[in-house]
């Protein structure tokens, strides 16, 4: 099975595990909401990587149009059950369904680092085309470089599957696709590890 099997399956198979232990709260929530008080009312927004729904999602559509696009069919069943009327779509980051100038912000949390490495430049650019010109881009990247597995995520007895690099290459990939970095802030994840989370505009 290649690395994008493993991320698909495996979060189908641990959907409900991975929702009940990603509950949401902490700096990631509060810099999602910060970014949701600068934009104005109803701007369109992707949650690249939703999810169920949380942490972005359920913060984000209070106030905004929000489209969640996940790998997993399971995890879109469970946002589509959190927040019932959402816009969802099964897709892959590196060869999004919208076109250009679609969204006015994406958001992407814990979804590019499933993403092989040789791929991250091209999950970029589709982020580049579907925003605005000067749309927002929020998206936890990683904060060292790092590739493996593990046979048993969370305690599911479910193998998962990470691939990403550095800051300093995520920043480079970033501005190559034509992003502006504003910020970049360590968060320290509710599930294990560190992550570097960019704010950038298109």
């Amino acid at each position: 099975m290649n690395r994008r099997d493993i991320v698909r399956e495996g979060y189908d198979d641990i959907a409900a595990a991975y929702a009940a232990q990603r509950d949401g709260e902490g700096r990631e929530r509060d810099l999602v909401a910060d970014l949701a008080d600068r934009l104005p009312a109803e701007s369109r927004i992707l949650d690249a990587g939703c999810g169920a729904g949380t942490p972005a999602m359920d913060v984000l559509a209070a106030d905004h149009t929000v489209t969640g696009l996940d790998i997993s069919r399971e995890q879109l069943q469970m946002a589509g059950e959190r927040l019932p009327g959402s816009r969802l779509c099964q897709g892959e980051l590196a060869a999004l369904p919208f076109p250009a100038d679609t969204f006015d912000a994406v958001v992407s949390l814990h979804a590019v680092i499933h993403v092989p490495r040789a791929e991250h430049a091209a999950v970029f650019g589709e982020f580049e085309r579907v925003l605005e010109p000067g749309g927002r881009l929020l998206a936890a990247l990683g904060d060292e470089q790092w590739e493996g597995t593990n046979e048993d995520w969370l305690g599911t007895d479910t193998e998962m599957a990470w691939s990403f690099h550095g800051r300093e290459r995520n920043r480079e990939l970033l501005t190559e696709a034509g992003f502006s970095v504003t910020d970049v802030e360590t968060v320290d994840d509710e599930l294990g590890g560190v992550f570097a989370f960019f704010r950038a505009r298109a």
